[in-house]
């Protein structure tokens, strides 16, 4: 059913406007077009009752805070940004599990932004969740971050009141409500990215300096892969090492998996045939740049039976 974008973008201003009142909501921005998207409906409605936030976890892509801080001032909403790095690399600290992963990461990102509530004496939270990240949550697939009462966890168990103007919609109908609210190209055909970030594309446990070799490889794929047919394009870094070859002698490295996808709403999925020229340009890069890497190799699954995030 087709989503008259222009009417659903009243009616989202004035339910945050009428369930916020006159208190304040702080708006949770991670740079992807689900959040942009709330933080605008958001200002809107509140002016100057919102308070925008990016959490700087250190699972992030490169010069994000920089880039949304940027693309928000544009739109009049001045970012706040908090360096939580600490805090979110202790609490995934050992954890291989992916399901305890997304886990560990949906309680310290919660814990979180209840301390930034309380900090700003907010009374409300504005997040980006749409209708796939509930639908996969509910159905047990894999946990979303962003997904608690849906599934039984009271918000209130981390000092939260939580608005979601994006609940309804999937990924392609909020990129229509972003362009009809007048964001730039470079944000609402944005591919879409994971809220525990990095976190989802390494394999085993997450280490800064694993974080460090995905987050390089990542630029690489995103700068080497785009066009609109593309929905997601991004490296994996797994948890095993290969037989390599340095000069005459046998090194063991890094294996990254390289996973582009085609897709409409998340929910289903097919591996994008992309030309031998080009992947092997994205080969030669992700070996050449990305310290330890001696394997690359391209995973051509569809969602289902595989997901589209490896974790």
């Amino acid at each position: 059913m087709a989503v008259n974008v222009h009417q659903f973008i009243r009616e989202k201003v004035e339910e945050i406007r009428t369930i916020v009142k006159e208190k304040k909501a702080l708006c949770a921005v991670s740079g992807g077009v689900d959040s942009m998207v709330s933080a605008c409906l958001a200002q809107r409605a509140l002016g100057e009752n919102l308070v925008a936030l990016f959490l700087d976890n250190g699972l992030m892509r490169a010069n994000e805070a920089q880039e949304v801080t940027e693309s928000l001032k544009k739109q009049n909403i001045e970012l706040q940004v908090w360096d939580v790095r600490k805090g979110f690399f202790e609490a995934l600290r050992g954890i291989v599990d992916p399901e305890e992963k997304r886990k560990a990461f949906r309680d310290i990102f919660y814990k979180t932004l209840g301390q930034a509530i309380r900090s700003y004496s907010a009374d409300f939270l504005i997040q980006g969740t749409i209708a796939a990240d509930i639908v996969e949550t509910q159905k047990g697939i894999k946990t979303q971050h962003n997904v608690l009462a849906q599934i039984g966890v009271n918000p209130a168990l981390f000092g939260l009141s939580i608005v979601e103007p994006l609940r309804t919609l999937y990924k392609d109908d909020v990129r229509k409500v972003a362009k009809a609210l007048e964001l730039p190209q470079k944000v609402y055909m944005r591919k879409p990215f994971p809220g525990p970030g990095l976190a989802t594309r390494i394999i085993g446990e997450v280490t800064e300096d694993r974080v460090e070799k995905i987050r390089l490889a990542t630029a690489i794929v995103e700068e080497l892969i785009t066009g609109e047919s593309v929905f997601q394009a991004f490296p994996v870094l797994l948890s095993d090492r290969a037989t390599g070859i340095l000069g005459d002698k046998r090194i063991l490295g890094e294996i990254i998996a390289l996973r582009v996808v085609e897709s409409k709403d998340a929910l289903k999925a097919n591996a994008c045939k992309l030309p031998w020229s080009k992947l092997e340009k994205v080969r030669d890069r992700l070996l050449k740049d990305v310290p330890g890497v001696i394997k690359v190799v391209y995973d051509i699954t569809p969602k289902p039976p595989s997901t589209i995030e490896y974790i």
